[in-house]
C-alpha cells in the first residue's frame, strides 16, 4: 500500500461530506402526537431499536468510499528513469553593417539579415514551425562585427536567453564596423571550453568577408578542432546586391538602396570540415529556417533511458462499493427500520 496514490487528491476533501449526511440521515423527517405511550409499540430494547443508527451509518460510509472514487486510487507498478544529457550550443552571430539587407525578409514582412536570424534562433531555442526546440541544452550567443563579445554565456534559462537575443542589434558606428568572424569564432570556443557538455557544437552565422580582429577564421577552426568542438557554418543572404533601407540625406524620407556584397563561402567550408561540422547556404527566410531544421536534426540531446509508469486503477472498486453501500443505507432503512413520518 506504501504504492498507493490518488490521481486528484484534493477531491479527498468530498467525503468529509459524510459527516453532515449521516447527521441529516439521523434527524427524524417528522413528529407525531400521542395522547399516550400507551399507543406506540413497545421496541425498547429490540434489536431494530438498538441498530435503528446502521442505515444511516451504510449512507455515510457510502459518501466516503464515491469521494475516494472521485480522487482517482491508483498504484504504479513500474518505474524507470530518464537520464537526459544535453549538449552545449553556442551560437556567433554577425552583427556587422550588411546584416542591414533585407533579403530575408517574408512576402508578409519586411526585415533585416538580423531580424531574420533571430526570429528563428527563438524558434530553435523553444520550438515552433517546424522547430522542436532545445530545452535540456546549454546555449549561448556571442556576436561579432569589428570586435567580438559575449551577448549571453552558456544558460538553460532560455527565457533570459531569447530575452537577450530579441535585444541584439546592428552597430551603427563606423568604427565598429567590421566582420570580425576570426575573434567571435574563437570567443565562441573559450567560452564552449568552459562547459563539462559531452557534445559542444558552435553554430557561425555571418553574410561576410573577414576583415577585422586579430584571430584567422582558420586559426579558430583550428582551436576548436583541438577541443572537439564541432563548428556548423551559414552563410546568410545573397551575393551581389542587396536591398537595404537607408534614411535620404535630403528628404530624411527612408529608402531602398542596392548595397554591394560578400560571402567567403570557400572559408567558411573549411571551417565546417576541419571541424567535422558542415556548411549551409540560406539565401531566404525558409531556406534559414530548413538550415536551423537540419541543425536540429543533426545535434540532439542523448538520451539513456525510457521514463514510464503502469498505474492499476481502483476508482471503479471504491465507486461500485459506494454505490452499493448507500443502496443497502436506503433500502434496509425502508425494509428493516421502518420509520414514521
Amino acid at each position: 500500500m506504501m504504492d498507493l496514490e490518488f490521481r486528484e487528491p484534493w477531491l479527498l476533501l468530498t467525503a468529509l461530506m459524510a459527516v453532515p449526511i449521516y447527521l441529516m440521515a439521523r434527524r427524524a423527517p417528522g413528529v407525531i402526537l400521542f395522547s399516550s405511550f400507551l399507543a406506540l409499540p413497545q421496541t425498547a430494547g429490540s434489536w431494530r431499536s438498538r441498530l435503528s443508527w446502521l442505515p444511516d451509518a451504510l449512507i455515510g460510509l457510502g459518501t466516503v468510499a464515491l469521494g475516494l472514487a472521485l480522487a482517482g486510487p491508483r498504484m504504479g507498478q513500474r518505474n524507470s528513469q530518464v537520464h537526459r544529457e544535453g549538449i552545449a550550443i553556442m551560437m556567433v552571430v554577425d552583427i556587422s553593417g550588411s546584416m542591414q539587407a533585407l533579403d530575408l525578409s517574408t512576402q508578409d514582412e519586411e526585415r533585416t539579415r538580423l531580424d531574420a536570424v533571430k526570429a528563428v534562433f527563438e524558434e530553435f531555442v523553444i520550438g515552433g514551425d517546424g522547430l522542436a526546440g532545445r530545452p535540456d541544452d546549454a546555449i549561448g550567443v556571442v556576436t561579432f562585427a569589428r570586435y567580438a563579445d559575449t551577448a549571453c554565456p552558456l544558460t538553460l534559462d532560455h527565457t533570459n536567453l531569447i530575452g537577450v537575443a530579441r535585444t541584439l542589434e546592428i552597430v551603427t558606428e563606423r568604427s565598429e564596423d567590421g566582420t570580425a568572424m576570426g575573434d567571435g569564432l574563437g570567443l565562441a570556443v573559450q567560452r564552449l571550453r568552459e562547459s563539462k557538455a559531452r557534445s559542444r557544437i558552435a553554430v557561425l552565422l555571418t553574410d561576410g568577408v573577414n576583415n577585422a580582429g586579430v584571430e584567422a577564421p582558420l586559426g579558430a577552426a583550428e582551436l576548436a578542432r583541438s577541443q572537439g568542438i564541432k563548428v556548423y557554418t551559414i552563410g546568410a543572404g545573397t551575393t551581389g546586391l542587396a536591398p537595404v533601407r537607408v534614411q535620404d540625406s535630403f528628404s530624411g524620407r527612408s529608402v531602398l538602396r542596392s548595397m554591394q556584397v560578400e560571402i567567403d563561402q570557400a572559408t567558411l567550408r573549411q571551417i565546417a570540415d576541419r571541424t567535422g561540422g558542415s556548411y549551409f547556404r540560406a539565401t531566404d527566410a525558409e531556406a534559414l529556417r530548413e538550415v536551423y531544421q537540419e541543425i536540429d536534426h543533426l545535434e540532439r540531446t542523448r538520451i539513456t533511458g525510457e521514463q514510464w509508469r503502469q498505474y492499476d486503477e481502483y476508482y471503479a472498486a471504491c465507486l461500485a462499493l459506494g454505490l452499493c453501500l448507500a443502496a443497502t443505507g436506503w433500502l434496509t432503512r425502508g425494509a428493516l427500520f421502518p420509520r414514521l413520518p
